[in-house]
């Protein structure tokens, strides 16, 4: 046994519901929840989409979510969509939406994307991100570097990272003379490798020996 999730955290099947089958887009406000449907049924089964409205007002945010029965097909939906959804796995609804709006602009905004490249940009929501310092979103790709003061073990930190589906290969190494851990993961997907880096960047394994995961260039162009 590697990972026991928190009391709070329910049953694998709650986990898998909640972190691993809703995604969170980006969308015009002008979209219904059946527009919202219409343009990510293609990618899976939907359980349901729902629109985030201004509490005081009931107009749209330009915000939504979209929960397929499939984790496979939420990592199909973010990979495959249109990049101006900026799709992303969302958070557990036990996370304040009002903060993880807040973190999703603030991570997930490139600046090259501001300005009048952005598809909402006459919005004056949109717009207002001009103004914002917003930080550079570091280039992602399928495969990982893990780093450790600890040496690892093969076996075991290919069932940590397995954890995560579509791992495809851990190559584990040691320094001789520092005797730390480094390994070389690998995903089939971006969406896998990204999910495996916000899960276990930080982690502690063995307990107290905290893990660092950075992604590390596959050959394939960063931007896609």
């Amino acid at each position: 046994v590697f990972i026991a999730q928190s009391r709070a955290s329910g049953s694998h099947r709650d986990l898998e519901d909640e972190e691993l089958t809703r995604i969170f887009v980006m969308i015009p406000k002008t979209y219904t929840e059946e527009d919202l449907r219409e343009k990510f049924k293609m990618y899976g089964d939907i359980e349901y989409c729902s629109i985030i409205k201004n509490k005081t007002t009931g107009e749209s945010k330009g915000l939504g979510y979209v929960r397929y029965l499939k984790p496979s097909q939420a990592a199909r939906a973010i990979e495959e969509c249109d990049r101006s959804y900026r799709a992303i796995l969302a958070e557990p609804k036990n996370k304040s939406s009002e903060t993880f709006e807040h973190d999703y602009y603030s991570n997930n905004m490139r600046p090259e994307l501001r300005g009048n490249t952005l598809p909402f940009c006459m919005q004056p929501e949109f717009c207002s991100f001009e103004k914002a310092e917003t930080r550079v979103q570091e280039p992602v790709s399928k495969r990982l570097s893990v780093v450790s003061r600890l040496p690892f073990i093969q076996e075991q930190l290919f069932a940590l990272f397995d954890l995560v589906p579509g791992l495809e290969y851990c190559d584990v190494q040691r320094d001789p003379h520092t005797n730390s851990g480094y390994a070389v993961i690998q995903y089939s997907t971006a969406a896998s490798a990204i999910y495996a880096k916000y899960k276990l960047n930080g982690f502690e394994y063995p307990p107290g020996n905290r893990l660092t995961v950075i992604f590390l260039e596959d050959g394939n162009d960063s931007s896609e």
